[in-house]
């Protein structure tokens, strides 16, 4: 009998790809460009997952809806300008392991790989190019269509689009705004410990990992348990 169709869903900023220097750097540019004090690295690093429309009015809740407006605005264009001068590889590089594990899950035929993150789409578009990583993914969610984390939308078309079913789903991230979507997306998740998020914050996690070699026995596990 052969396995039923998977899907592994990733996050990206934090699980993929350290982009926390870059992040911290172009909100401290958007911040005073708008004229605004800047928050703090903890406080920048701690909303990293959520949409611009959503962050800005957590880093800035005194601020006007125009300023909230215009600091997504300054930050785009200085994550663009910081792009183009070094490079998406050099800004947001890969995580130890990452790469070998991605080909190693999408080697298995039962296996589907997606991506749910709160980049728009030409950001996931230029980092998957910089690095080939688009034909790995099937099924590439982005903030431009959905509604912000931890809101279901995402994981719920990459259901939808791949037709794997929510038992067989397991979404893989840094962040609680990931494991809380994965909750009620009604799919198990897996929480890395390297990214924005200390295990503190995960608490919602099915499962957590240290490290990308682990990642693929523990989605195994997972997937045997509902076996």
């Amino acid at each position: 009998m052969s396995a039923p169709l998977r899907l592994v869903i990733f996050d990206v900023d934090g699980t993929l790809v350290d982009s926390q220097a870059v992040i911290v750097a172009c909100m401290e540019v958007a911040f005073e460009t708008v004229g605004l004090p800047v928050p703090e690295r903890h406080d920048i690093l701690g909303g990293v997952g959520l949409s611009l429309h959503v962050l800005m009015p957590a880093l800035a809740p005194s601020a006007t809806d125009a300023q909230h407006e215009a600091l997504a605005d300054a930050y785009k264009g200085a994550f663009m300008s910081n792009r183009t001068r070094v490079g998406t590889a050099a800004s947001s590089p890969l995580y130890p392991g990452a790469l070998e594990c991605l080909h190693g899950l999408h080697s298995v035929p039962e296996i589907l790989l997606g991506v749910a993150t709160g980049k728009s789409k030409r950001g996931l578009d230029k980092l998957l190019a910089a690095f080939d990583l688009a034909p790995l993914f099937v099924t590439q969610q982005v903030a431009d269509f959905h509604p912000s984390k931890p809101h279901p939308a995402m994981i719920l078309a990459a259901l939808e689009e791949t037709g794997v079913d929510p038992s067989q789903a397991i979404m893989v991230g840094d962040t609680s705004f990931d494991m809380d979507m994965a909750a009620s997306a009604g799919v198990r998740s897996v929480g890395v410990t390297w990214g924005y998020h200390g295990r503190d914050r995960l608490g919602a996690a099915t499962r957590t990992v240290d490290g990308f070699a682990d990642l693929p026995s523990v989605l195994n596990e997972m997937w045997e348990e509902r076996a």
